[in-house]
């Protein structure tokens, strides 16, 4: 007999092509009984693997072939983040997978993806202007294109805060792979990235808060007891769009927020709160129920002047014609109210930070901010209150609040 003989237990290994190969029967995930293959160009690298390889199929199943990226991450979209997660979430995890994983890891096989090609992709992410890798420039009308479709890149590199995500939302899918016996290891979960610093964003002071609804109230801003709501009670945008006139008990002084209104892959959509958390009954200060009131009266002439026009559904916000506003119309609304009232422009998320400030300034009791604020400890409330106040600014406040009666 020519050529070393087999050791004991090596009877599956056997010359293939240039090397070797063997095989290990084994229980697939879905229950089937199959053999898995390796292969090396030489004997004792092939019994190195073979022996793991055995390891691994005695402690459960193994998975014979693996998808690609891109095949799993298709799966994982539609049968994972679809049916499980918000919509706005499912939005946005397919922006990523479709804008920066799959164009750089997409073709490779998912049980051979390594760490340092999860590194090396990020790091090409980094370095890569999205503006020529997206065709930003070049979806642009011709007369509109100044920058990668003519020749100028205009080097808009992602920020840490997207290489971060990106990340993220790679290694999440990965999780589900090593839930699911696709692979061994999460390897994105491996690579480190440096956290990104965000930017330092200051907030209205309630001073500023007062001057800008002062602002909206005398120009008659049908939007005016929005921009209350989210500076008095803190409510988000999609909070407040999706508020509808049951949620809303004006006698008793209480507002319920159970869902909100966001535009999502074209279509507006009603869904729940953000959070759990979230989802409560808030008590309304006095500034809250009369703008509310003053809503209410607006409403009821724009449903007489558009008459069968009308396509309201009970909602507290909409247009003339009973229609959800449009979130980013709620933006621009906002802003060009910022610039109409001379008041320091910020992002309508950062009103959330003024709230606490403004119901100092009002002298809503402790206990209802509390609530309002969602903390957990009446002290820490009570911090916040400690460190406001100007009492031109309550009184002010005092009458905006009470001028809205007439």
């Amino acid at each position: 007999m020519s050529g070393r003989a087999r050791a004991n237990g090596e009877g599956s290994i056997f010359p293939y092509r240039s090397g070797f190969a063997a095989y290990v029967w084994v229980v697939t995930p879905n229950g089937q009984r199959k053999r898995k293959y390796v292969y090396g160009r030489t004997r004792e690298i092939v019994h190195d693997k073979w022996v793991r390889l055995q390891g691994q199929a005695k402690a459960g199943p193994v998975a014979t072939s693996t998808p690609t990226v891109v095949e799993f991450l298709t799966y994982w979209l539609a049968e994972v983040v679809r049916p499980n997660l918000k919509p706005k979430t499912y939005e946005k995890y397919e922006a990523f997978v479709r804008l920066y994983i799959v164009p750089g890891l997409g073709p490779k096989r998912l049980g051979k993806l390594a760490v340092r090609d999860v590194r090396a992709w990020l790091n090409e992410v980094r370095r890569t202007c999205q503006c020529c890798a997206q065709g930003k420039d070049a979806a642009r009308p011709v007369a509109a294109r100044r920058c990668c479709a003519v020749g100028k890149c205009c080097g808009a590199v992602p920020s840490g805060y997207v290489v971060q995500i990106a990340r993220d939302v790679l290694r999440s899918a990965l999780g589900t792979a090593v839930t699911e016996e696709l692979v061994a290891r999460n390897v994105a979960a491996l690579v480190k990235v440096p956290a990104p610093r965000r930017p330092q964003r200051k907030p209205w002071s309630a001073d500023e808060a007062r001057r800008f609804l002062e602002a909206a109230r005398s120009a008659s801003d049908p939007l005016f007891a929005a921009y209350v709501l989210v500076l008095v009670l803190g409510l988000r945008r999609g909070e407040v769009l999706g508020l509808s006139w049951e949620d809303v008990d004006l006698d008793g002084g209480e507002l319920q927020v159970s869902r909100q209104l966001q535009r999502v892959h074209g279509q507006l959509l009603h869904g729940g709160t953000k959070t759990e958390g979230s989802a409560a009954g808030l008590p309304l200060p006095d500034i809250c129920v009369t703008a509310l009131r003053l809503r209410h009266r607006q409403q009821a002439v724009d449903q007489l002047a558009a008459g069968e026009a009308w396509q309201g559904d009970g909602l507290v916000f909409t247009t003339r014609y009973g229609r959800p506003v449009e979130p980013r119309n709620f933006n621009r609304s906002f802003e060009a109210r910022c610039q109409a009232s001379g008041t320091r422009r910020i992002r309508v998320h950062d009103t959330r930070h003024t709230c606490a400030s403004l119901l100092a300034e009002m002298d809503v009791h402790p206990r209802t901010a509390m609530q309002i604020l969602r903390h957990s400890r009446v002290a820490m409330t009570l911090d916040v209150y400690s460190k406001v106040s100007s009492k031109a600014t309550r009184d002010a406040l005092k009458r905006l609040g009470s001028s809205l009666d007439t």
